[in-house]
């Protein structure tokens, strides 16, 4: 049986459409479905919630976040 080696990149691909958690280096929680992603893993997420300590602060209906600021992303 061989095992086929997949990158971060072929993940986040089979990914879109799903519920996603981005957790930002500030430690804000960002949850919503992944709509679509750039090489610089530039994050376009839809029905978006905003969660702080986890409390809900904000919804929204589409956010983007960049990159740089993510600091892990979780599939739910």
């Amino acid at each position: 049986m061989s095992l086929r080696k997949q990158t971060p990149s072929d993940f986040l691909k089979q990914i879109i459409g799903r519920p996603v958690v981005v957790k930002l280096n500030s430690g804000v929680d960002y949850r919503g479905v992944l709509a679509c992603l750039d090489g610089y893993m530039n994050i376009a997420i839809e029905q978006t919630e905003e969660y702080v300590n986890g409390q809900l602060k904000n919804k929204y209906g589409d956010a983007f976040l960049r990159g740089n600021n993510a600091g892990i992303f979780t599939c739910r």
